[in-house]
């Protein structure tokens, strides 16, 4: 049983390693570039990429609306249904 559970996780973790490897070595090219004004635009263009990848989700205000708008309407049908109780008959 354990040669099987190394026969399997071996190979998962060397395609793990191997697919890891290169997002490293994306960062670190830049500073190998000798020109001075060619290193800073692979400087910039990876800020760029990495505020692309941060930057986060445009809010659902669409969604949100529409579920207000829904409960706002369920809100009225009840009470109206509260008012046509009959109190007191």
């Amino acid at each position: 049983m354990d040669t099987t559970l190394l026969k399997f996780s071996l190979p998962a973790l060397l395609a793990l390693a191997i697919s890891t490897a290169p997002a490293a070595a994306v960062e670190q090219n830049c500073r190998f570039i000798q020109a001075k004004p060619e290193r800073e635009s692979c400087y910039r263009h990876q800020e760029d990429e990495l505020a692309a990848k941060r930057k986060p989700a445009p809010p659902r205000e669409s969604t949100t609306l529409e579920s207000l708008k829904q409960m706002r309407q369920d809100d009225d049908a009840v009470y109206r249904s509260i008012n046509n109780i009959c109190r007191g008959c």
